[in-house]
């Protein structure tokens, strides 16, 4: 198996770390302080081609493989994993699930506008009575002549407070459950849709979290994607994406805070000697390196394997759940290399710690991607 990026590849990581480095440092600090939305750089992205990457050409996209655009999340990941969080709900969640799911009609309507920047997606699935249990969807469509009529809400949705396009799960037979799941677009500006509230969070402050709600919001007919009914074929394909894909974003924060570590390693001094001569010190560059490759490798076998096949579920959940759980880890041992420093806001290692938390609880849990992969091993998936 061959882990090198090819040269295209390589010359995408420069451009997307170049725009990072640059347009997007300018304003993490920022967004983390502020909780604030970058818009003008969000559109930049676009307009480079960094949000667009698994889309079709023919719909304004690069036509490139997950691959790509893991390595788009990672570099973001490093400088403000707020900002890649919010890249990836938009390119993968939303714009790469229509390019998957949707007609072609709907595709050329959305996806260009998606693509460039100009439009700001979302997905709307987790509900406040339905969490890990994704499938107990409470918010409601019913089908009236060319219409469907939308009444629910949902919470903890990325990039819900500025979204233009949102793909929004209802149930259209709730007395089939699972089977009773359909998927529509929904746009901001129609009648009954609202925002509730922005959500203030502990992490990933620069990206928009809400509440939505959907009173009597009227959705044409023809924005149903995919088959009535059969809209948990799209949330599981769904997740299994997401999670390889989003499992790049603990990867970037990984070497991010490696990279400081080092050198700060090397600069701070005690005891007359730089502090990475202390073997302790070692120990814990040693560890971070090995979680970092670790969880390289595995993303790389995950975006592979949901390349193949986007039903399957181990190999996705379990990149995201040793990777999100490892870059807890280092960016805590980070924190503790730069001791006091680490504490301080002025530093970057205590907000990418902050960041790291939430990637263990979005995508489903630690908790339920284990029962995943557990379930898939013994034969048990429902």
């Amino acid at each position: 198996m061959d882990f090198e990026l090819s040269p295209e590849e390589n010359a995408l990581r420069e451009a997307v770390r170049g725009f990072a480095r640059k347009d997007l440092a300018s304003v993490a600090e920022k967004m983390d302080r502020e909780e604030y939305f970058p818009q003008e750089v969000f559109r930049k992205a676009g307009e480079l081609g960094f949000l667009g990457a698994t889309l079709p050409e023919e719909n304004g996209g690069s036509g490139l493989g997950y691959l790509a655009q893991a390595v788009i999340l990672e570099e973001f990941a490093r400088v403000s994993p707020a900002f890649a969080l919010t890249a990836g709900a938009h390119s993968n969640l939303c714009a790469d699930n229509i390019a998957r799911n949707a007609n072609p009609d709907l595709r050329a309507r959305y996806l260009p506008g998606l693509a460039r920047g100009e439009t700001i997606g979302a997905l709307a699935l987790t509900e406040p009575e339905s969490g890990s249990d994704a499938m107990s969807i409470r918010t409601r469509a019913e089908k009236k002549g060319d219409e469907y009529v939308l009444n629910g809400s949902k919470l903890f949705i990325t990039n819900g407070p500025v979204a233009d396009v949102l793909l929004v799960y209802a149930s259209t037979r709730p007395d089939a459950g699972s089977h009773g799941i359909s998927a529509f677009i929904v746009e901001k500006g129609y009648p009954g849709f609202s925002v509730v509230r922005k959500l203030d969070k502990m992490g990933m402050r620069g990206s928009p979290t809400g509440e939505l709600a959907f009173e009597n919001v009227r959705v044409p007919a023809a924005n149903l994607v995919g088959r009535e009914n059969e809209g948990a074929k799209v949330v599981m394909s769904g997740l299994n994406v997401e999670r390889a894909v989003l499992a790049a974003i603990p990867v970037g924060i990984m070497e991010e805070c490696l990279a400081l570590s080092l050198a700060y390693a090397r600069e701070r001094r005690q005891f007359g000697e730089p502090i990475g001569s202390f073997q302790l010190i070692q120990e814990k560059l040693a560890n971070m390196y090995s979680r970092s490759l670790a969880s390289r490798l595995l993303l790389y076998h995950a975006l592979l394997a949901v390349s193949k096949n986007k039903r399957i579920n181990r190999e996705a959940s379990t990149a995201l759940t040793y990777g999100s759980e490892s870059s807890t880890q280092v960016a805590l041992d980070a924190i503790q290399i730069f001791g006091g420093n680490g504490y301080m806001r002025d530093y970057p290692v205590e907000r990418l710690m902050r960041d790291a938390k939430l990637l263990e609880i979005g995508a489903g849990t630690s908790e339920i991607r284990r029962l995943v992969v557990a379930r898939e091993l013994l034969g048990l998936q429902r």
